[in-house]
């Protein structure tokens, strides 16, 4: 039950949008800056971008962030839920890029707070390619949806468990992206 009266039948962060529209167009049109727009970000795909959202918000255990965007991100994928299942457990051991693991270890020092990311782990980036842009949006898409995860989850916002709910959820968010 969510702590403060937002409206009845609305998933996740979209009742906090419903409750409060003119906070929420600021934060959708990051969100679509950040995983939808194409070129926006270097050479990461928005399968990518969605794979660090999806990866921080496991992280930050909040189920409506990390199963929302892990559907978006699978949607990118071909439809590869279990690459995505793959990156939340162990993304090291995953078949994904050795630039995408090194920015995924960002994403995680991020989580952790702004101070854990290292030279380290800058160069580590650089050293699989990652450019400047690619690093900035990697630490500014962590930021963010560790912002979203708590605002989703500090407010106890309606988080479904419907599987089929979410995949339609990330596939209109992939075809049509964050702004409304």
């Amino acid at each position: 039950m969510p702590h403060i009266q937002l409206p009845e039948g609305i998933p996740g962060i979209a009742s906090g949008f419903a409750y409060r529209p003119e906070t929420a167009k600021p934060m959708r049109d990051l969100a679509h800056v950040l995983l939808f727009e194409p070129g926006n970000t270097g050479s990461l795909t928005s399968g990518e971008r969605e794979l660090i959202a999806t990866y921080v918000s496991s992280r930050n255990d909040c189920y409506f962030c990390q199963t929302s965007h892990g559907a978006v991100a699978a949607h990118h994928l071909d439809g590869d839920e279990e690459l995505v299942l793959q990156v939340k457990r162990d993304f090291l051991n995953s078949p994904i890029s050795a630039k995408l693991k090194a920015l995924l270890a960002i994403a995680g020092a991020v989580q952790q707070g702004g101070k854990q990311v290292t030279f380290e782990h800058i160069a580590e980036a650089r050293r699989h390619g990652a450019g400047d842009l690619e690093i900035h949006d990697t630490v500014l898409i962590a930021a963010a949806f560790c912002m979203y995860n708590r605002y989703v989850d500090g407010l106890a916002t309606w988080q479904p468990e419907d599987a089929g709910m979410y995949r339609k959820m990330g596939e209109q968010l992939a075809t049509s992206g964050y702004a409304r």
